[in-house]
């Protein structure tokens, strides 16, 4: 019963902690500070010359 319980808790925590890794990865690709070599696909290098076309203040 205990171990069923931690099992639950390390998979809800790990699953937690993924979801902040993809948000922060797609925080830092949209800022350009890196980049997966994929800019094409995602469309994250468009969104952020767009930005800089719009001039932002």
């Amino acid at each position: 019963m205990v171990k069923k319980n931690i099992a639950y808790l390390w998979g809800s925590i790990s699953i937690f902690f993924a979801g902040l890794w993809l948000v922060l990865r797609i925080i830092l690709e949209y800022f350009g500070l890196i980049s997966d070599g994929n800019d094409r696909t995602t469309g994250i290098k468009d969104l952020r010359e767009e930005y800089k076309r719009a001039n932002y203040r």
